[in-house]
């Protein structure tokens, strides 16, 4: 670890009242993965796989961070932020010149963004896509951890969102207006990886309707640092996903030409709710900086145009909401861990409410006989699409269940949010900080040391000394 705390010492790794017993060893171990993936200004997703800044995963990290030491938190979202492009985006990669090379791919060269887009940074090489906003919803949580600090803590907080205020509006006013310019209140991604669950069987139909192309030859680097390659995408699903780079590229990132003309225009639940969620931490972050009153309206308009496209999307028969392709309007009746999505953006009348919670409950997830443990896995294992090992298509993955116990908690169900918490840490206890987790086994599966999985092990750690 090369970083010093903000307060010119060493880090404070306790969590509350985690300051003994088995939660102070866990807060410890968890707080070790952050410090040793972090670098100068913000931290590694994961030692090898992941060398680059990554979008929301910052988010969650600099959450955890927050219980460590803010100042790193606060310099862990700048640092990310200091390459939104100049439409609001922020991009979904900020790449590191001082990774090793031939440890990525696709690599800055590949993207070739700042040559392509005059939006694009010109200091520093980004990726052209975005990924979830969770950024707000950290940045709450920042604030939150300042208070009962003392006064100058408090204060560099303050200032912290005053900053940032503004980046975090342009950020949503970008996907509330560039990405869904038909004001439906749902979020449109051009590419799964902007999902943050790149291989989901929710983006098998909408990928086979895109004819593949030629692609520049290339080599995988990520299947160099797991230990089976049928964990991670296959070499045909990486062929489309680079084809949909390509086409990007063609667009020069231009939005209005990418809505006219891409293949993969899909609009996600998933992102769209945790939008939603955000939305709502930057207005409880719009008055503490006393932001104008438009803004303020502006944002209230977007929880509710989002709400109510969330509900455009339910499925009466699965119980669950779908994402929608935009070029054939057909929805993706898919079960996975995306349905859920009005739990996350809240505001649900009791019988949606209910509806959710009883298929949370039920076999096709959580209340399946073979878990190890009561926790979701991503894809449903009555699912066609399902695959315990692969990706996002079956494993359980801490950061998915740390959504569903902040939207628990937040939706006031606090019994079901505390059992999802303590489940949580006792698969960390018994596997790691692993990227995801076979659901029937518990096996830890993906890249080791994974830092959104030590940052969300923190939060839920500290999960009694704040509201959600």
């Amino acid at each position: 670890m090369n970083e010093a705390s903000s307060e010119g010492g060493a880090h404070d790794t306790t969590v509350g009242p985690q300051s003994a017993g088995p939660g102070a060893t866990a807060n410890s171990l968890a707080a070790g993965v952050l410090r040793r993936n972090g670098l100068k200004s913000w931290t590694r997703p994961a030692p090898t796989l992941y060398p680059h800044q990554w979008s929301w995963d910052s988010a969650f990290i600099a959450l955890g961070l927050a219980h460590m030491d803010n100042g790193r938190a606060t310099r862990e979202l700048e640092s990310l932020f200091a390459s939104q492009w100049s439409t609001g985006k922020v991009p979904h990669i900020v790449f590191n010149p001082d990774a090793p090379p031939r440890s990525y791919f696709p690599d800055a060269e590949r993207w070739n963004s700042s040559a392509l887009s005059p939006d694009a940074p010109s200091s520093r090489h980004t990726s052209g896509l975005c990924q979830p906003p969770v950024h707000a919803i950290a940045v709450r949580r920042i604030w939150e951890t300042s208070r009962g600090q003392d006064e100058r803590r408090v204060s560099r907080a303050r200032e912290f969102l005053r900053d940032n205020f503004p980046r975090l509006l342009n950020w949503h006013r970008y996907l509330a207006t560039a990405r869904d310019p038909e004001e439906s209140g749902l979020v449109t991604i051009y590419h799964p990886w902007e999902s943050g669950t790149d291989n989901s069987p929710r983006w098998d139909a909408p990928l086979e309707a895109v004819p593949v192309g030629e692609v520049p030859s290339y080599t995988r680097y990520d299947l160099q640092h797991v230990a089976d390659a049928s964990h991670r995408p296959t070499d045909a699903e990486y062929d489309r996903f680079l084809w949909l780079l390509e086409l990007l590229k063609r667009t020069r990132y231009e939005e209005a030409e990418v809505y006219a003309s891409h293949p993969f225009l899909v609009k996600d639940v998933l992102f769209s709710a945790i939008l939603v969620a955000a939305n709502e931490s930057l207005l409880d972050i719009a008055e503490v900086v006393d932001a104008p009153d438009a803004d303020r309206e502006q944002i209230q308009t977007w929880i509710h145009r989002g709400r109510g496209g969330l509900e455009g999307c339910w499925d009466p028969e699965l119980k669950l909401c779908l994402d929608r392709d935009v070029r054939t309007g057909e929805a993706s009746r898919v079960r996975t861990i995306a349905g859920f999505a009005p739990l996350i953006s809240g505001g649900l009348n009791p019988a949606r409410k209910l509806d959710l919670l009883q298929m949370l409950d039920s076999p096709a997830f959580a209340g399946h006989s073979g878990l190890r443990w009561a926790l979701p896995p991503s894809t449903s294992p009555d699912d066609s699409g399902f695959h315990p090992r692969s990706y996002w298509r079956g494993p359980t993955w801490p950061v998915a269940n740390w959504l569903l116990w902040w939207s628990l908690l937040r939706s006031g169900e606090t019994v079901r949010a505390e059992q999802l918490r303590l489940d949580t840490l006792d698969q960390l206890a018994d596997g790691g900080f692993a990227e995801y987790f076979e659901p029937f086994t518990s096996e830890p599966l993906g890249s080791g040391e994974q830092s959104w999985t030590a940052a969300v092990a923190l939060d839920l750690l500290a999960a009694n000394t704040h509201d959600p």
